[in-house]
């Protein structure tokens, strides 16, 4: 029999998301269960801070937690370094404290408030001592991909036509069009977030489960037995099929 993996799609700094996704897995496999999280812990949400902690707990109580890569957590990583770094593959005009991208969020969740005036050499050195070092090993520490025989985990998708082994850390965070438009069979079966769909939903070739908690709706939450999935829901398991 294949033991179950669960799946958690993007949290974006939703505590009671965590907990209510948390409680379903609990309810169907215990406390022991074995957990990927999709990555994108943090922004837009009222509580990174709070995500981060319970995660940071998880895995030093030794659970079975995987924590992925997102591209929000890497860009709240790289403005945590000495020097802060923008990420490239945004729009020009956008950085990780535009407005729409929920830095601002963040930052307040650490008690780091700023107005418009304010120099980013001087914000950079406030965050840096408001985010705790624990936090900032843990973002540095997140991995791009979690395999099973069967499934590829990833934040955001893969680059159709590489082998899995060859996928750039770049498209694992941030890909869209050209791994959501593929409609042939990737190596594996692929279960990823980063796009907000109005619901979790099997695609055939891959899973999408981010059901738009960044946007106040409901976490996705998923039970992998092979290939074969079920959304948790209050009710218990509900087959995920294209």
């Amino acid at each position: 029999m294949t033991n179950p993996i669960y799946a958690i799609g993007d949290l974006h700094g939703r505590v009671d998301e965590f907990d209510r996704a948390m409680s379903l897995v609990e309810r169907d496999g215990g406390p022991e269960a074995e957990i990927v999280f999709l990555g994108d812990y943090v922004d837009r949400g009222p509580d990174s801070r709070g995500v981060l902690d319970r995660l940071i707990a998880g895995r030093d109580a030794g659970r079975r937690w995987i924590t992925l890569l997102g591209n929000h957590d890497r860009m709240f990583s790289w403005f945590l370094e000495d020097v802060p770094r923008h990420d490239p593959h945004m729009l020009v005009g956008y950085h990780w404290l535009h407005e729409r991208l929920g830095g601002i969020e963040t930052l307040l969740s650490y008690d780091v408030v700023f107005d418009q005036r304010t120099r980013l050499e001087d914000l950079h050195s406030i965050a840096r001592g408001a985010v705790p070092d624990a936090h900032r090993i843990f973002l540095q520490g997140l991995t791009a991909m979690h395999q099973t025989p069967e499934i590829a985990f990833v934040h955001a998708g893969i680059r159709p036509g590489i082998p899995l082994s060859e996928q750039r850390e770049n498209d694992l965070v941030w890909i869209r069009d050209i791994f959501h438009n593929h409609r042939g069979p990737h190596p594996k079966l692929i279960v990823h977030g980063h796009t907000p769909v109005d619901q979790a939903t099997h695609y055939g070739n891959r899973i999408n489960l981010d059901s738009g908690a960044g946007y106040g709706r409901p976490v996705g939450v998923a039970v992998f037995e092979g290939q074969d999935c079920w959304l948790l829901t209050d009710r218990g398991r509900v087959a995920l099929v294209p």
